[in-house]
C-alpha cells in the first residue's frame, strides 16, 4: 500500500471518528475550522508538515483563508515529496527571501486596504538599521519579518500572545539586543532591556499595566527602527510629552538643542532609564553640565529650592486635610482647594523645563497660598477644639461642686437622723 493511500485511510478514519464523537453545543467555529483543515484529506502538505500547519492555524493568516502553498508554492494536492515540491516551490526561505515574500502582500495597497493595514512597511524597513544590515549589506544579524512576528503563528499586535504585543515587544527586541556576541561588532550595550524595565516607562507598563507607556517600537519605530539623533529626541519624547516639549523649546535648552549643542531630553534624562529627577536632585543634575558656583548653578539652586518648597507645601496641606477628617470636620472645600494646588504643582513641573523664573515663581506662590489656606482651616479647627475644652472646665467645676454639696447635704441629713 502506498504512503498516500495509507495517509488517506488514516485521515478518513479520524474524520469519521470526529464526526461520530459527541460535540458540545458551545464548540467554536474556530475549533471546527481547525479540525477541518487539519484533517483535509486532499491537502498533501499536512502529510509531512502537520505540526507547522497546526501552528499556522492559530495565526491571523489562516483566519483570512491563507494556506501553505500561498507562501511556499508547490502542489498541495500531491502526497509524495517530489510531486508536492514541484516548482515553483520555496522551502525554508532565507531572511532576504522572507522579507520579499511578506512584502508581496504587505506592500500591495489593494490587498492591505481591506484590513486597514499600511502598505509601506517594506519601504520603512529598508530605511532602518535592520534593513540596512540585511538588505543592503547582506548581514544576517539584521532581523527578517519572522524574527519578530514568528514564521507560522502570526498574531495581531493587540493579541496578548503576540511577540509584538506591548508587554512582549521589548523582550522580543532583547532576544538580539541582549546577545553580547551579536551586539559586540556594533558597540551596542546589552543592558538596555533591563534598564528599560526599571525605568519610569517600564514601571508604568509592567507594574501599573499602562499600555500607553512607550516600548522600544514607540521611540525607535517598529519597521523603520533607528536610534533618534540628539536633535530629534525632544520630538520623539514629545509624541507623548506634548506640553513638556513646548516648555522645553520655549527655554534656552531648546535653543541649544536646535543649534546642535545639546542632546535634548537626554541631557538630563538617560535614554532607556528615563528616570524622574527628584526635586532635591535638580541642582546636582544641572552640575553635570554647568560649573558649580556659576550663574547657571545659582539658577539651578533657586529652581530646586522652589520645587522642594512646593512639594513641602502640598504635603503640609495633605496632612491638614487628614487632621480635619480625623476630627470629623467637613473637608469638601479643603479637598477642592487641594486639587487646585495639585494642578498648579503639576504645571510647575512642566514650566520648569522652560526655566522661566517669572512663571515658576507665580505657580509656586499659588501652591503656597492655596496650601496655606488649607492649613489655616486645620488651625482654626484645632483652636475651636481647645476653646471647647476650656469651656468644659467651668462645667466640670460646677458638676464637682454640685456633687460635693450633695455629699455634704447628705452627711448633714444622716447626722440629724442619728
Amino acid at each position: 500500500m502506498t504512503r498516500s493511500r495509507q495517509f488517506q485511510l488514516t485521515v478518513a478514519f479520524l474524520a469519521l471518528a470526529t464526526a461520530l464523537a459527541p460535540r458540545p453545543a458551545h464548540a467554536s467555529v474556530f475549533v471546527l475550522a481547525q479540525v477541518r483543515v487539519t484533517l483535509d484529506s486532499t491537502y498533501g502538505c499536512v502529510s509531512c508538515h502537520s505540526e507547522m500547519r497546526r501552528s499556522f492555524i492559530a495565526g491571523i493568516h489562516s483566519e483570512w483563508g491563507m494556506r501553505c502553498h500561498d507562501c511556499h508554492g508547490g502542489d498541495p494536492g500531491a502526497f509524495e515529496i517530489p510531486a508536492g515540491h514541484r516548482q515553483p516551490f520555496l522551502g525554508t526561505p532565507t531572511k532576504r527571501e522572507t522579507v520579499q515574500l511578506c512584502a508581496s502582500c504587505h506592500s500591495d495597497p489593494n490587498q492591505m486596504r481591506q484590513y486597514g493595514l499600511p502598505a509601506d512597511q517594506l519601504a520603512e524597513f529598508r530605511t532602518s538599521r535592520h534593513g540596512e544590515l540585511l538588505l543592503t549589506r547582506g548581514i544576517n544579524d539584521g532581523p527578517a519579518c519572522t524574527d519578530c512576528h514568528d514564521a507560522h503563528t502570526i498574531l495581531p499586535p493587540e493579541d496578548a500572545r503576540s511577540d509584538v504585543h506591548p508587554t512582549n515587544i521589548s523582550a522580543t527586541c532583547a532576544t538580539c539586543h541582549d546577545d553580547a556576541e551579536m551586539m559586540a561588532p556594533y558597540g551596542i550595550p546589552v543592558d538596555q532591556f533591563e534598564t528599560y524595565r526599571q525605568s519610569a516607562h517600564g514601571t508604568s507598563l509592567y507594574e501599573e499595566g499602562n499600555y500607553a507607556a512607550p516600548t522600544c517600537a514607540n521611540c525607535h519605530g517598529s519597521h523603520a527602527a533607528l536610534p533618534a539623533p540628539p536633535g530629534e529626541v525632544p520630538n520623539v519624547c514629545g509624541q507623548c510629552h506634548v506640553l513638556v516639549r513646548q516648555e522645553f523649546y520655549a527655554g534656552p535648552h531648546g535653543d541649544a538643542t536646535l543649534a546642535g549643542e545639546l542632546a535634548g531630553c537626554l541631557a538630563c534624562h538617560s535614554q532607556h532609564g528615563t528616570e524622574h529627577i527628584p526635586s532635591d536632585g535638580v541642582q546636582a543634575t544641572c552640575r553635570e553640565c554647568h560649573e558649580s558656583g556659576g550663574p547657571s548653578d545659582a539658577i539651578a539652586g533657586a529652581l530646586q529650592e522652589t520645587l522642594v518648597q512646593a512639594e513641602q507645601d502640598l504635603e503640609a496641606a495633605r496632612r491638614s486635610i487628614e487632621e480635619l477628617v480625623l476630627h470629623g470636620r467637613d473637608v469638601t472645600t479643603a479637598r477642592l482647594r487641594f486639587r487646585t494646588a495639585q494642578a498648579n504643582q503639576l504645571q510647575l513641573e512642566l514650566v520648569q523645563h522652560s526655566l522661566d523664573s517669572v512663571r515658576i515663581e507665580d505657580l509656586s506662590r499659588r501652591v503656597r497660598s492655596t496650601s496655606r489656606g488649607i492649613q489655616e482651616m486645620a488651625e482654626v479647627s484645632s483652636e475651636r477644639r481647645w476653646e471647647h475644652k476650656l469651656m468644659a472646665i467651668p462645667v466640670w467645676f460646677l458638676a464637682l461642686a454640685v456633687v460635693a454639696f450633695s455629699a455634704i447635704k447628705l452627711s448633714v441629713v444622716r447626722r440629724s437622723r442619728d
